[in-house]
């Protein structure tokens, strides 16, 4: 093949590869059962590893209050939910500075929710975001400034959805598992909570 024709069909391919990649990108507003896969950005396509846009602010630091971090909507739709009732273990501000917070009857077969916000860097976080969509079939997008994971399913037992929403971003990692309650806006909320 000529050199032009090789330079000609290089650029092609890149050109399908761009807009693959664009039309693969999912919205921020994606809701667990939107069906997006994860299309790594051009720095990290060699890799596959999701890779985060860089955020130039100060780091974040893991609340201690888990209501304080949630909008007044999120906190409606949570009304008469216990939380953090002794009975279900550990939770509140943990002595390694992470936030556990469990919204959960402990009378309640299934439903509730729990949600760990700890440190994580970014290697270790990013390595078991992308173990969970090999191995898992998560779905991952990069909304706010970090990379989020989801996946939902119909709990073995009761008629109702289970499923886990990871949110990662500035060494910070937000993971939910819940069942049967699935508050509108809560993940969002605590990314606004916790990063401004």
């Amino acid at each position: 093949m000529a050199p032009r024709a090789t330079r000609l069909a290089a650029a092609a391919a890149s050109v399908l590869i761009a807009i693959a990649a664009l039309t693969a990108c999912a919205p921020d507003d994606a809701t667990p059962d939107s069906g997006f896969t994860f299309t790594p950005t051009p720095s990290s396509a060699a890799s596959g590893t999701p890779t985060p846009t860089a955020s130039p602010t100060a780091r974040a630091e893991i609340p201690d209050d888990c209501r304080a971090i949630l909008t007044a909507d999120v906190l409606a739709q949570l009304e008469g939910v216990p939380l953090n009732d002794p009975a279900l273990g550990a939770s509140g501000a943990q002595p390694d500075g992470s936030l556990v917070c469990i919204w959960r009857d402990p009378a309640a077969d299934t439903t509730g929710l729990v949600t760990t916000i700890a440190y994580a860097s970014r290697g270790p976080a990013l390595d078991m975001l992308n173990k969970l969509v090999a191995d898992e079939g998560y779905t991952c997008y990069t909304p706010d400034g970090g990379t989020r994971c989801e996946k939902s399913w119909p709990n073995e037992t009761y008629p109702v959805t289970d499923g886990r929403t990871l949110f990662w971003r500035d060494d910070i990692l937000i993971d939910t598992r819940y069942s049967n309650l699935a508050p509108s806006g809560y993940t969002a909320a605590l990314v606004a909570g916790i990063f401004g």
